[in-house]
């Protein structure tokens, strides 16, 4: 999937600290903003560096498109979250391309982040929940004039773009995320990776490619994560064990003295002992 080439205006992730004087001085940095003439002169610089990455995505240059989409980060005002949210994609888009899964999970996590600030997932984005409810409903417009109005449903207009736009995004970053945390393997990324499959098979804004992706990825997911867990259970299984007999040395036993019985009915053990 090529990077985003999406423009439209809308910050970083911040780092959560503790304490409610720290959340707060990050609230207000991240609400703090640059004046109209700086916010648009950051913004061309920081869209003209991802539009330079983008095209050392699509020659191949995956290290160096993370630089300059680096760059890009650095030039975009901190408070755009759909801006720095849409690098962040194509940053995730990168690492795929490179077989960083880890980087690739934290760049779409980040992405995710910053969109949920924008449209939080709560709110319906583009599906027949949202329509049957917007259809459902009157818009008032108060308005004394007929400049006023068209102003409104100018405004009305571009927040539906924005709802679509976020929706697509998302659905970019899920699908990379899921992707990225099924080829890091394990219990908790394959959980992971069917989660996010799952909240792309009910977004109806997928291209049938990717739907095909996800529909694949859904039916060979069970038995991986079940396969998984069984491997990690055993591990740990094999570790309590060894951590048992260094316990039990000194009074003369062992883990073998104590059986564990699994009831098929409840999944849950008992413990025999025996001399």
């Amino acid at each position: 999937m090529p990077p985003d080439t999406s423009s439209a205006s809308n910050g970083r992730d911040l780092t959560n600290h503790a304490g409610s004087d720290t959340e707060n001085e990050d609230e207000v940095f991240h609400d703090a903003r640059f004046p109209p003439e700086e916010e648009t002169r950051l913004l061309a610089e920081s869209h003209s560096l991802k539009a330079e990455a983008n095209n050392l995505y699509s020659a191949a240059s995956y290290s160096q498109a993370i630089s300059t989409y680096d760059r890009a980060l650095a030039s975009c005002p901190s408070y755009l979250d759909y801006e720095i949210a849409v690098v962040r994609s194509n940053m995730s888009a990168c690492y795929l391309k490179l077989g960083d899964w880890k980087a690739a999970v934290d760049s779409a996590n980040a992405c995710i982040e910053g969109l949920d600030r924008v449209v939080p997932p709560s709110q319906p984005e583009d599906g027949k929940e949202g329509a049957a409810k917007e259809a459902d409903s009157v818009v008032e417009i108060p308005v004394d004039d007929e400049v006023n109005e068209q102003a409104a449903l100018q405004r009305i207009k571009e927040n539906d773009e924005r709802k679509r736009d976020v929706a697509r995004i998302r659905a970019k970053a899920l699908m990379r995320r899921a992707r990225a945390k099924s080829e890091l393997g394990g219990w908790a990324n394959l959980q992971g990776a069917e989660e996010d499959y799952k909240l792309l098979a009910g977004m109806e804004n997928l291209p049938p490619s990717d739907r095909k992706v996800v529909q694949k990825a859904l039916r060979e997911l069970p038995a991986r994560i079940s396969k998984a867990k069984e491997v990690e259970m055993g591990e740990m299984m094999g570790k309590l064990k060894e951590l048992g007999n260094g316990i039990l040395k000194p009074f003369g036993l062992s883990t073998d003295n104590f059986k564990f019985v699994q009831d098929p009915k409840t999944g849950g053990y008992s413990v025999n002992f025996s001399s």
